[in-house]
């Protein structure tokens, strides 16, 4: 039969709980969030309802308000009917879905069970979040229904953000269930969905503890000080900026050291059980309450200086005291800023002769040799465990694909020369001639299969379309900032691979070819989309301020008329175009998506016109296509200022939608055009999909000549909003400047009356007011300081 999810009910309120019912909430379902009633209830306030959710209420709240924000939109927490445990538990027998969020202990959850089991609708699936109790232990006593529809759905916190999403089933959980849960957390969820079998710490976290607890190990056995652990082990090898020590600051030291010790108890015949032992420095900082970010000291202790100024001080960990941070002089250091490519970066690392080299390499040949072993411990499947460390600890690349990077046979001498021991079917695969776990062929990525002893095709992926798999066939068109594929079906893909992806004249000439290839060819259409963290931060800053700073307005003006040219392309040519975003979509990758026929966007897609940081305006069609929307909202008998000044101070205040859905709210996306891929790898063949529907009666649009501007009437209220902004202290005088830049925009200029006017017409104006503000001395300092410190100037 096929299972649809309407309304889930989560069991407890905690930040996990609070954050799974916020994200249950951003995929459209209804939920009821339960938790306890408050034990200190005064005689009046027993019978009062509110009193009685005083704990869910204020779990909620605060899960709202938060940072980074748990919803895509606040309105839907409309979505979320709180109650608590005592009046509103029949209440999950309409729910499709039961999740038990509650303490750690298998006590509480166990009872929390025989409710739901008494409560609960023959069918409907009920799992437990939990991270450290067996999943099997919790089914004692239940209904032979219940056992066959409950498993383990472990999120990582916090839910919205992070990927990864572990399903555990037991011996008893039916496999359509199983096989639902892995579906529905691709394609509803948004996550990278694994598989885990039912032993501690199931994937992610059994990998990653021990991952941490070996740095932990080499640190004291190298004698590092924590600060170059953590540059060693961050961006500098594809991991968090946290590096190694500031994530356990962040994690907090309580919960890492009962997550080590579980391990360690749990798991006897573990062959690197050494490595979990907790460090003296570990048991420290637990007796004295230094749990890290939660108690405002850890490994790292912030404090004034005698000169009033904030200093991080670290843990020396031989002294147990806090110091200045101690700046190493190591080759190694100084690959991570040299080497972009990863690959390459961990090549140069793996091989380099100081302690940082020797740091990485006895961190990985460890880690190499543990993976192997932990099939089939905890997985069937290698890249299972390489999913779960990219999607719930952010890493780059999983541990089999650091494997590949530095060659099989090298990975295996380095943990032999550790005294470890590799797995013989890694041995096996290599006699075999088989000398990488991963491969690509025809568009697709296969895994080395232990059980088949041969490359298939990695589970789920055939819908995905991934643009590194087509790196083996010839593209249809490259130059030095884009590559043009072909995905299938008649439809190109144009990736950009500028650093960055910032938009420069290679970009701009690569979109303009890729169309007139589509046109000219027999193609349906193209999507302009790519796979990396970010789908653009905008128009390539550098050069427009080479050319500002240069007095160059001539080819200032030639550039911007080129952007404006190409986005304008994007609408107006023969073939449908249609965006594909994740990430920043800032600026000209915010006007290229807007000029698009249309959009999909990953619900994480942080969407903006952010030119006023940089003392501009939008110049690449973003303010005159502002002006157009306001246009297309009036209607017979409208005011108009009020949708003008909303508009104008999205601009103006350089204001950013933290998600896809956001952005339909600030009029960056449109609910007409634009649609939301709640999994960012499904965007690119969403949008391709998207292509060739609009392929099938596709018309090439007419340029407008049609939008309504207001001229001084709009400029007045437009320079009073300004003013207020001002006055309310959100803008310095330059940022007026600019703001009154914009309105002249978007008002058509000193236009007597309101009057209909042409794209062209707009985007002449739009391009005076960009280039005027490159004249202006303290643009050219935003624009200086943004290239130095990538940071905004407010001046």
């Amino acid at each position: 039969m096929s299972r649809r999810i309407r309304k889930a009910a989560v069991l407890g309120s905690g930040v996990m709980g609070s954050g799974i019912a916020c994200h249950f909430a951003n995929i459209g379902l209804e939920v009821l969030l339960l938790d306890i009633v408050p034990r200190d209830l005064s005689d009046d306030e027993k019978s009062n309802p509110q009193a009685r959710n005083r704990i869910v209420n204020g779990a909620l709240m605060k899960a709202i308000k938060s940072k980074p924000a748990p919803l895509y939109d606040k309105a839907f927490a409309s979505r979320i009917q709180t109650g608590n445990f005592e009046d509103d538990f029949e209440k999950i027998g309409d729910c499709d879905w039961v999740i038990e969020v509650v303490i750690e202990r298998l006590d509480i959850k166990k009872q929390i069970f025989e409710k739901v089991d008494k409560y609960r609708k023959a069918g409907s699936l009920v799992t437990s979040n939990t991270s450290g109790i067996p999943i099997h232990m919790m089914t004692d006593g239940r209904s032979d229904d219940f056992k066959a529809h409950f498993c383990g759905t472990h999120f990582f916190n916090p839910p919205r953000y992070l990927r990864l999403f572990e399903i555990i089933p037991t011996p008893d959980t039916s496999k359509d269930v199983i096989d639902f849960f892995m579906h529905y957390g691709d394609v509803y969820l948004g996550k990278q969905t694994v598989l885990a079998k039912d032993t501690p710490a199931f994937i992610g976290n059994r990998i990653g503890v021990y991952a941490m607890a070996k740095i932990y190990q080499l640190t004291t056995d190298l004698g590092l000080p924590i600060s170059t652990v953590d540059k060693l082990t961050g961006p500098a090898v594809g991991r968090p900026k946290t590096g190694t020590y500031r994530l356990g600051d962040l994690v907090g030291h309580d919960t890492s050291v009962n997550v080590i010790k579980g391990i360690k108890d749990n798991c006897p015949d573990d062959e690197q059980a050494a490595t979990f032992e907790v460090p003296k420095y570990m048991q420290f900082l637990v007796e004295n309450k230094f749990l890290g970010n939660k108690t405002g000291q850890g490994f790292y202790k912030k404090i004034k200086g005698e000169d009033g100024k904030r200093q991080i001080l670290e843990l020396n960990l031989e002294t147990l005291e806090y110091e200045a941070s101690t700046k190493l002089d190591l080759p190694s250091l100084k690959a991570g800023k040299q080497i972009e490519d990863l690959t390459k970066r961990i090549q140069y690392l793996f091989k380099a002769e100081d302690k940082g080299g020797e740091l990485v390499r006895r961190s990985l040949a460890g880690l190499f040799a543990y993976v192997s072993n932990r099939i089939p411990e905890i997985s069937d499947t290698l890249y299972s465990i390489d999913d779960a460390m990219t999607a719930g600890y952010a890493w780059e690349i999983g541990p089999f694909q650091y494997w590949d990077a530095v060659g099989i046979q090298a990975g295996i001498e380095a943990a032999e020369a550790e005294g470890q021991t590799v797995a013989q079917w890694v041995k096996d695969m290599l006699a075999a001639g088989h000398s990488s776990f991963y491969k690509r062929e025809g568009g697709q990525l296969k895994y080395y299969d232990i059980a088949q002893k041969a490359y298939v095709v990695k589970p789920g992926t055939e819908s995905f379309i991934i643009l590194d798999n087509y790196r083996d066939q010839a593209p249809v068109f490259k130059n030095s900032e884009v590559i043009l594929h072909d995905i299938g079906d008649g439809v190109l893909n144009l990736e950009f691979i500028s650093a960055h992806n910032s938009i420069g004249e290679g970009v701009l000439r690569g979109i303009n070819e890729a169309i007139q290839i589509a046109e000219d060819g027999d193609w349906k259409g193209l999507v302009i989309g790519n796979n990396a963290t970010n789908f653009s931060v905008g128009a390539n800053l550098m050069m427009i301020g080479m050319l500002a700073y240069q007095q160059e307005y001539d080819q200032l003006n030639m550039a911007i008329n080129l952007f404006q040219q190409t986005t304008m392309r994007c609408r107006y040519s023969s073939i449908p175009v249609v965006a594909a975003t994740q990430g920043y979509v800032f600026g000209g990758g915010c006007e290229t998506l807007m000029h698009c026929d249309g959009a999909v966007m990953a619900a994480e897609s942080y969407i903006g016109l952010v030119e006023v940081g940089v003392g501009l305006i939008p110049g690449g069609g973003g303010t005159k296509e502002f002006a157009l929307r306001a246009s297309d909202q009036f209607f017979e008998g409208d005011v108009q200022i009020p949708t003008l000044i909303d508009k104008f101070k999205t601009i103006a205040m350089a204001s950013v939608a933290t998600s896809a859905y956001e952005a339909y709210n600030m009029g960056y996306a449109l609910e007409s055009r634009d649609e939301v891929a709640l999994n960012k790898d499904r965007n690119i063949a969403l949008a391709k999909h998207k292509v060739l529907d609009l392929a099938r009666s596709y018309t090439q649009p007419l340029i407008r000549q049609d939008i309504t501007v207001l001229g001084r009437t709009g400029l007045a209220a437009l320079y009073a909003a300004a003013n207020e902004l001002q006055l309310g202290k959100y803008a310095s005088a330059h940022d007026i400047t600019i703001a009154k830049k914009v309105a002249f925009v978007l008002c058509g200029g000193d236009l007597t009356g309101v009057q209909k006017v042409s794209e062209q017409y707009l985007l002449d104006v739009e391009r005076e007011a960009f280039l005027s503000l490159c004249g202006e001395q303290k643009t050219l300092e935003r624009i200086q300081h943004m290239l130095q410190t990538n940071k905004p100037l407010r001046n």
